[in-house]
């Protein structure tokens, strides 16, 4: 893979900006790390998720993520039974606390599920949603990964910052000062930023106006220690060939292996042979980039030559370029 110098990396200050996860390291100089989110698609079973952990290391993943949370620790029957369904929660047909319940990825598979990701040589990772998670999944990861939604959540954040490892941390339904405080945590240089749109309908139409990837110039400009990356719940590609293009180097996308499948989850993931297009994409993008630096490439030497006017001395009998005025060079 060459060497890596998008437009943020110059433009904009990025270029020593990296962190390292397990041994990966990641920042605009390093291929783009792409983060597979089984979330809730597992369904349940155990066998399930371990077949998508394969399936999207055949797919380019880089890592699979899981969710840590217990539903009766984050969710309230009688808080949401004092509510309407709201956001993408209205189209789930149980309550939302038995949505939570069913989602659960169970404590006693996190040793099978790392042991999985080593077997396919991708990294294990999972969200945690409270502090015990934190405790329970420090033996098995070498990165965390913060949702939006517990952007504003200090002790969670100030944990995972003590364990000294690199935090991924999503920015979706945010304000600035949000995000300011958030980093502000004391985890050192170890910090991917997250661009993100907490939508996840699935409407492309009404969702990508909300996308924002010019956020990450804002990011770049703001936050020159942190990484870029984008967590993003569209349909398109399009989100994530212009994240890349704009600096971001950690892409997450949902994952699943049917998309038609009944959960929480399945609607808005995307399935493998699209995650291969993507990374595919990403791939041949991270080339097309190339150099900031303007300068005559050696594919195009042969080129300069044949299309370069020219005025032949007949004495000499050689061809004599001219100049930008059209004069003898």
């Amino acid at each position: 893979m060459p060497r890596l110098s998008g437009v943020a990396g110059t433009s904009q200050g990025m270029g020593t900006s990296k962190v390292k996860i397990g041994n990966r390291p990641i920042g605009l100089d390093h291929p783009t790390y792409f983060i597979a989110d089984v979330g809730a698609n597992h369904s349940g079973s155990l066998d399930k998720a371990c077949e998508l952990i394969h399936l999207a290391a055949e797919a380019g993943a880089d890592a699979v993520k899981f969710q840590h949370f217990r539903a009766d620790h984050i969710v309230s029957e009688k808080g949401f039974a004092l509510l309407p369904k709201m956001a993408h929660q209205k189209h789930w047909k149980d309550s939302v606390v038995e949505t939570y319940r069913k989602a659960e990825t169970p404590w006693k598979w996190t040793l099978t599920l790392a042991n999985a990701c080593k077997v396919e040589g991708v990294e294990f990772m999972s969200t945690p949603y409270d502090l015990e998670a934190v405790d329970h999944l420090d033996p098995f990861v070498n990165a965390w990964k913060i949702g939006s939604g517990d952007i504003t959540y200090r002790e969670l954040i100030n944990k995972v910052a003590a364990t000294g490892k690199p935090v991924i941390l999503s920015t979706g339904a945010s304000t600035m000062e949000e995000v300011r405080r958030a980093e502000a945590a004391n985890w050192g240089q170890d910090l991917v930023l997250m661009q993100c749109n907490t939508n996840y309908t699935g409407n492309d139409e009404a969702n990508l106006p909300h996308v924002n990837l010019n956020v990450l110039k804002t990011y770049a400009t703001l936050f020159p220690r942190a990484v870029l990356g984008l967590s993003d719940h569209t349909n398109h590609g399009v989100s994530v060939i212009g994240a890349v293009a704009l600096g971001a180097r950690v892409i997450e996308r949902h994952f699943t292996d049917c998309r038609s499948q009944e959960g929480p989850d399945h609607g808005f993931a995307h399935e493998p042979k699209w995650w291969r297009w993507m990374v595919d994409d990403v791939r041949a993008l991270e080339q097309a980039l190339g150099s900031p630096i303007k300068r005559v490439c050696p594919n195009e030497t042969e080129a300069r030559i044949v299309q370069r006017r020219a005025m032949w001395d007949g004495r000499a009998l050689r061809p004599c370029p001219l100049d930008r005025e059209g004069e003898l060079a």
